[in-house]
């Protein structure tokens, strides 16, 4: 069940390889193992993309690429999954991170106005940089692993279930 509702989702092969900011990765797109769906190359994928999707950066899918042809999981859910921050997703998202850096270093959260311009980012960067900058750390790491063995407990779960369905009856 997981293998057929994550493939439905899923970028085609073609699309990821014809992206203009991941051609630099040539035939290392190639290798066969960055295509397969199994529980270990999308717990893998999905870990990954979860942990970049947190990096307050831009060209995470870029990162989410490199990661997934180091550790050689499923490229097309790494990348999908670091699309969990978009526009729409990005201000809680990072917003969050920022409550919990602020919680961590025990500092008073700070409420603010953000400004489009260079001076209000310099000076943000003193403020609220690095609550969010460590908050942004510890979400990418809690909810990279929270992703990896979620996802491999629902795809084992969904196996068990399979292969009970499938024994004989007693009667």
């Amino acid at each position: 069940m997981p293998k057929k509702f994550i493939r439905r989702y899923l970028p085609s092969h073609i699309t990821i390889r014809e992206s203009k900011y991941l051609r630099i990765f040539g035939t290392l797109l190639h290798d066969p193992n960055l295509w397969h769906l199994n529980r270990r190359s999308a717990s893998g994928a999905f870990g990954i993309g979860l942990f970049f999707a947190f990096w307050p950066i831009p060209f995470q899918m870029v990162f989410s690429t490199a990661a997934a042809i180091i550790f050689r999981v499923n490229l097309p859910l790494s990348i999908a999954t670091v699309w969990l921050t978009n526009p729409l997703t990005m201000p809680p998202i990072f917003y969050g991170a920022y409550l919990v850096g602020s919680t961590v270093l025990g500092t008073e959260v700070d409420h603010f106005a953000f400004e489009l311009s260079w001076s209000w980012l310099l000076e943000s960067l003193t403020t609220i940089g690095p609550a969010f900058i460590l908050g942004c750390g510890i979400c990418s790491v809690f909810f990279g692993l929270l992703g990896y063995f979620s996802l491999d407990w629902i795809w084992k779960m969904s196996v068990m279930r399979a292969w009970k369905a499938r024994r004989p009856r007693k009667k």
